[in-house]
């Protein structure tokens, strides 16, 4: 395995559970709410836990470029690009839903090599490095085999996002193949596909920082993460992971997004 690669993987995986612990002191308790330009949330718990992590990663490997949420982009000259998400789904956060994730993208090369999602709340931290598989954990974790989509379990993040997009019809047609449909949302609805508890998730209003750790997990489980126009490009604002089985089945039913 690459020194350079398991060193910065390592250490991501300590900086993503510290930064959970700073987020869940705040969590489920009264917080001042901001609101951004896009209506989105953020709250001091987003900001601290950002600052933990990029604290963290960059006094060990200061060349390297990062991009948070938050704080912004900060160019690096490594080849090395954290992206980071301090609180996937700080609607669910403030609300007192536990289904919200830190984040831990890293890129070498403009290429996926890792990612680390902790579920602060579920006590649980799934993570994966380039050829040595994905874990929840110290578990490994595989998608599903089910290759129909009659037996298929669809996760989704919010039907306002379809109807957005334009392709709330063809969702819907998708939707109705399978067996189960679930509103989870964020990274959750993808963490459960990479460890075979579904098949399918679809989301769209996404940013590089909510799918860039996603994607090498989904990847080493044996699954497949796509826009919907079945290429890799974390700039693009909708995602579908699946199995990869049920992959072209699934981009079938989804429309490009504009």
């Amino acid at each position: 395995m690459n020194r350079d690669w398991q060193s910065r993987y390592e250490l991501a995986i300590e900086a993503a559970e510290k930064a959970g612990d700073v987020a869940m002191a705040y969590f489920d308790k009264p917080l001042n709410i901001q609101w951004k330009a896009d209506e989105s949330p953020v709250t001091i718990a987003d900001q601290n836990a950002e600052k933990l992590i990029r604290e963290t990663l960059l006094k060990q490997f200061p060349k390297d470029g990062f991009l948070g949420e938050e704080f912004g982009d900060t160019r690096g000259d490594s080849g090395f690009r954290w992206i980071i998400d301090p609180i996937d789904g700080t609607r669910s956060f403030v609300r007192g839903i536990p289904l919200w994730g830190t984040l831990i993208g890293l890129e070498y090369k403009s290429e996926l090599i890792a990612g680390i999602a902790r579920m602060p709340a579920l006590g649980q931290t799934y993570h994966a490095l380039r050829g040595g598989g994905a874990f929840r954990d110290a578990r490994p974790i595989r998608v599903s085999a089910v290759a129909k989509l009659e037996k298929a379990h669809l996760y989704y993040s919010s039907l306002s996002w379809f109807a957005k997009a334009g392709s709330q019809k063809r969702f819907l047609e998708l939707y109705e193949c399978c067996e189960r449909q679930r509103g989870f949302g964020d990274c959750y609805g993808f963490l459960l596909v990479a460890e075979g508890a579904g098949e399918i998730m679809i989301d769209h209003g996404v940013h590089a920082w909510d799918i860039a750790a996603l994607i090498p997990i989904l990847l080493e489980a044996g699954g497949q993460m796509t826009d919907w126009n079945g290429a890799v490009d974390i700039e693009r604002t909708d995602s579908l992971a699946t199995n990869g089985i049920l992959h072209a089945q699934a981009l079938a039913y989804l429309s490009p997004a504009p």
